[in-house]
């Protein structure tokens, strides 16, 4: 399983890179703070939304800390997706690290 830093995810962002960032909270904690682009489908969720998601992209997943997003990351691996990884400490790391402005719950 390939797991991302938030610094790195800021510089990945930064040099525009072209990946799929999926948030796997729930929906009061992603309206209550999330990185900008970063598409909604809550843990309990992906099983059914799978056709939203494309095989072929580069998924970064996040949640609050890591570890929904870990889960939601070695789900879509054992679907068959091959570009998967983890945002470590998840949102939490990226409003401490990286965007401030971001508010930590």
């Amino acid at each position: 399983m390939k797991q991302i830093l938030a610094v790195d995810l800021k510089d990945r962002l930064q040099n525009n890179e072209a990946f799929f960032l999926l948030d796997v909270r729930e929906p009061n904690e992603f309206h209550y703070a999330h990185i900008e682009n970063s598409v909604l489908i809550p843990l309990n969720e992906i099983p059914q939304r799978l056709t939203e998601l494309d095989v072929q992209d580069d998924i970064v997943v996040i949640c609050h800390h890591g570890l929904r997003s870990q889960q939601a990351a070695h789900f879509l691996v054992q679907a068959g997706f091959s570009q998967v990884t983890n945002l470590l400490g998840g949102i939490d790391a990226w409003s401490c690290l990286c965007d401030s402005s971001v508010r930590r719950y």
